[in-house]
């Protein structure tokens, strides 16, 4: 049975995002998972999974710069992208998406906060 969903689909290990590309958009997971990882350094550093109806790229809404990790599939994955005009439109209709997505931002940045002090 083929999905609905208007998503893409990514095969097992496929970028959906590189690290150091320029970003403009917020993506959700529809189906599987994900991988984000740091390639800052001489070595891959997993960072974090991330699964079904979590999203990613979100700071891409807010400011032009690139993308700070890569993302990459676990398995197959549909994953749907959010331009900035599409996000305002969709907060207008749920006000409530607008706070859930910053109470996940602040979420995330606490959350880098504490492993940068326990190095």
């Amino acid at each position: 049975m083929k999905s609905k969903k208007l998503g893409r689909p990514y095969k097992d290990g496929e970028v959906v995002i590189k690290q150091g590309d320029p970003g403009d958009c917020l993506y959700v997971i529809q189906e599987g998972k994900v991988e984000v990882i740091d390639e800052s350094g001489e070595t891959e550093i997993k960072l974090a999974e991330l699964g079904e109806t979590e999203f990613f790229g979100e700071m891409g809404l807010f400011e032009k710069d690139v993308r700070s990790c890569t993302i990459k599939a676990m398995g197959d994955a549909k994953i749907m992208t959010i331009d900035k005009r599409n996000f305002y439109k969709t907060i207008q209709k749920d006000p409530s998406l607008a706070y859930r997505l910053l109470e996940k931002m602040s979420n995330r940045l606490r959350e880098t906060n504490k492993k940068l002090r326990d190095r």
